[in-house]
């Protein structure tokens, strides 16, 4: 990787053994970029970790963790993007701990990937890894691609959403997962 970077400033027509600031440049990139690909070598069932029982009663209750800070890169730009991630699910008989969710949020946000396709990313494998009858994720983005190229739209924040089970329907656990949602906002 970093001899392509190194390749890619020459033909930029950057002085890269005159210029001190460039001097070790292919190298720093190939280990970012490997930091920022390293989801391409997890699993969610890695990233989730350890299951635990779920509640012996729970009858259809919400777990929600709101605000899970990750960072991408756009597969068309290599541009980076940087958002929350609201997950939900409803237990069935495992559980995980919080954080893995953010584990299974970065898990996918560290591959090229569409933010579409990371909402829905998400929201399945919950599904299958936890056999949950309802589960949900929900992004909200900053897209560089949409902030400093082209139109430039500084303020844009994109919004995707992925249902599965019982929350793929407009129903009563919907509206639950987005009143808690929106108070959460507040």
């Amino acid at each position: 990787m970093a001899a392509a970077v190194r390749d890619f400033l020459r033909a930029a027509g950057l002085p890269l053994d005159s210029d001190p600031n460039l001097v070790g440049t292919p190298e720093r990139v190939a280990e970012a970029w490997g930091q920022f690909l390293d989801g391409y070598g997890r699993t969610p069932e890695d990233a989730l970790g350890e299951t635990f029982p779920g509640p012996p009663d729970a009858s259809g209750e919400l777990v929600v963790v709101t605000d899970l800070r990750f960072q991408s890169m756009c597969p068309h730009h290599l541009l980076p993007v940087e958002g929350r991630a609201h997950v939900a699910y409803v237990p069935r008989s495992r559980v995980v701990g919080f954080g893995r969710l953010g584990a299974l949020v970065d898990c996918f946000a560290h591959r090229l990937i569409l933010q579409e396709d990371l909402a829905r990313a998400v929201a399945s494998s919950l599904a299958r890894v936890l056999k949950s009858p309802a589960t949900a994720c929900i992004i909200e983005a900053e897209q560089s691609c949409l902030r400093i190229r082209g139109d430039r739209q500084r303020d844009a924040r994109t919004h995707s959403e992925a249902y599965e089970g019982q929350l793929r329907k407009d129903g009563a656990l919907r509206r639950e997962l987005w009143a808690r949602l929106s108070t959460m906002r507040r």
